[in-house]
C-alpha cells in the first residue's frame, strides 16, 4: 500500500493545498460559533462535505434541529448521486472500500479520479482508494488545525466561506487544461445560467443538474470519441 500512496500522492497535492487551508477556515468558523474541536473534527470525518459543513454552521447557531440540518445537507449534495453513477462499474469488487469511496466522493476527489492514471501494473482500485483517503485526511487535518487556532486566536471570520468557491474555480481551470474537449464545460455553464434565470437563485441547482445530466447522457458517445482521439494524439506526440 505504501507504493500506491507514493504514486497517488502527487495527484492529490492540488487538493491538499486547497483542503488544508479551507479546512482550517471551517475549523475556525466552528470554534467562533461556539463549537469545539470534537464537533469540528467529528463533522469532517462523518459528514465530509465542505459546502454542507460551512452551510450547517449557520443553521446550528440558529438552533435548527439536527434532522433538518441533515436533510438540508443531503439536498445540497444531491449532485453527488450523478457523480457516483459514473463510478459504479469502476468500484465493483472493492468490498468495504466501495462504501468508503461513496462516503469520500467530493467534487475535488471526483475531478482527480477522472484525470489521475495509476502507473502501469498498479491496481487501479487501490490507487483510487488512496486518493480518496488522502483527500479526506487533508480536510480533517485542516479542520483540526483550524479549530486549535480558532481557540487560541480571535479573528474576524467574515468571508471565510468563500474559500469553497475559490477552490472550485481552481479545479475547473485544472480540468480545462487537462482536456482539449471543453464541450461539457459550456453545456454546464449554459444549463446553470438558464436555470438561474428561470428558477431563481434559491431553486436553480437541482434543475440545472438534471439538465446537465440529460445533455451529457445524450452527448456521451461523441464526447468520449473526442477524448479518445485526443489521447491517441498525445500518445503519438510522446
Amino acid at each position: 500500500m505504501r507504493e500506491v500512496i507514493k504514486a497517488a500522492f502527487p495527484f492529490t497535492i492540488p487538493v491538499m493545498l486547497g483542503y488544508v487551508p479551507m479546512g482550517m477556515g471551517y475549523g475556525i468558523l466552528m470554534v467562533s460559533s461556539g463549537y469545539g474541536l470534537l464537533w469540528s473534527a467529528g463533522s469532517s470525518i462523518l459528514i465530509f462535505s465542505g459546502t454542507g459543513q460551512f452551510v450547517s454552521v449557520n443553521f446550528l447557531t440558529a438552533g435548527v434541529a439536527l434532522l433538518q440540518v441533515a436533510l438540508i445537507i443531503i439536498i445540497l449534495n444531491s449532485r453527488m448521486m450523478f457523480y457516483g453513477l459514473s463510478f459504479l462499474d469502476k468500484w465493483n469488487g472493492m468490498g468495504w472500500r466501495k462504501w468508503y469511496m461513496i462516503h469520500a466522493l467530493t467534487d475535488e476527489t471526483y475531478a482527480v479520479l477522472n484525470t489521475a492514471k495509476p502507473p502501469e501494473g498498479m491496481d487501479k482500485q487501490k490507487f483510487m482508494f488512496a486518493i480518496a483517503m488522502m483527500d479526506q485526511s487533508y480536510w480533517v487535518i485542516g479542520t483540526i488545525l483550524g479549530a486549535i487556532a480558532g481557540s487560541l486566536l480571535t479573528i474576524d471570520t467574515t468571508g471565510i466561506d468563500f474559500m469553497m468557491t475559490a477552490l472550485f474555480i481552481v479545479l475547473c481551470m485544472d480540468q480545462w487544461k487537462a482536456y482539449k474537449t471543453h464541450e461539457p464545460v459550456f453545456e454546464g455553464l449554459v444549463c446553470s445560467i438558464l436555470s438561474l434565470v428561470i428558477f431563481g437563485p434559491d431553486n436553480f441547482m437541482v434543475p440545472s443538474l438534471l439538465a446537465i445530466l440529460v445533455i451529457l447522457l445524450v452527448r456521451r458517445q461523441p464526447i468520449e470519441k473526442k477524448q479518445a482521439v485526443e489521447q491517441e494524439v498525445r500518445g503519438e506526440n510522446i
